[in-house]
């Protein structure tokens, strides 16, 4: 079950990837779309969040920070 680890309300748009980035930070990449190239990177919104190892982050559908455990081992 998903936990909110981070309030930050961002709003997403249509054509874009949203994601925690490596300094814990909400970011957005354009989706490569019928042979078009996907974009760089920019940041959406500061959160500095800091990740724990085993868990998965991601923006959720109200535009905050959650976290679940990662599935590991499973047969």
């Amino acid at each position: 079950m998903a936990k909110k680890v981070a309030k930050v309300g961002v709003k997403k748009e249509g054509g874009y990837l949203y994601f925690v980035d490596k300094q814990g930070d909400v970011s957005r990449a354009k989706m490569a779309r019928g042979g078009k190239k996907g974009g760089k990177p920019e940041k959406v919104a500061k959160a500095g969040v800091k990740k724990e190892k085993g868990y998965l982050y991601f923006v959720d559908k109200d535009g905050d920070i959650s976290n679940a455990k990662m599935a590991r081992g499973r047969k």
